[in-house]
């Protein structure tokens, strides 16, 4: 399945913002509004205005509710959960083009705080992707020790980590060490 280029970025930055506060993670990596300034500069997120403490707040507030929805066990569950996000902000949808990328959709309300914002694009984007029946995409890493999140598009539903760099390499190494230890 292929989502859109918008409902793409979306994920990225639902992913993104859930772990930026992994579960059972001993660091925050939204410490303060200059951090949140920085992810919004990072993921492009457009119609931010200045932001306060309390957009901070209500941003690590959303993160919670996000990762709920990929720990969900079934579509059910997940729908149910998604549409409780939806139930709270303001839908306003809207064709938009704009930071060189072509037409595409926007469901925050004009002038909406950046977490009505993020909780209204990610909602959309996480709802298509259920709507799709792609709820087994939305994952969290297959590492035993590692508690993010992450979305596989890949085309044969093949990811299973976060990073293969760090986390699916370290296990392919272990796995490499023990088959070696038990032939040995």
């Amino acid at each position: 399945m292929t989502f859109s280029h918008d409902v793409q970025h979306a994920l990225g930055m639902v992913v993104d913002l859930v772990n930026t506060a992994p579960e059972g993670a001993d660091q925050e990596l939204l410490p303060d509004v200059e951090a949140l300034q920085g992810f919004v500069a990072d993921h492009v997120i457009s119609d931010v205005g200045p932001l306060t403490d309390a957009d901070l707040e209500h941003v690590r507030a959303l993160r919670p509710r996000f990762r709920e929805i990929f720990l969900a066990e079934d579509t059910e569950h997940a729908s149910a959960l998604v549409n409780e996000l939806l139930a709270t902000t303001r839908l306003c949808p809207r064709l938009t083009n704009h930071d060189g990328y072509d037409w595409h959709m926007h469901y925050f309300a004009p002038g909406a705080a950046l977490a009505e914002h993020l909780l209204t694009d990610g909602g959309m984007a996480l709802a298509f992707v259920v709507v799709a029946g792609e709820h087994e995409r939305l994952q969290t890493c297959a590492a035993p020790d590692c508690r993010r999140v992450l979305v596989d598009l890949s085309r044969n539903r093949s990811k299973r980590y976060c990073d293969s760099r760090t986390c699916g390499n370290r296990l392919h190494v272990a796995a490499y060490r023990e088959r070696r230890r038990a032939a040995g």
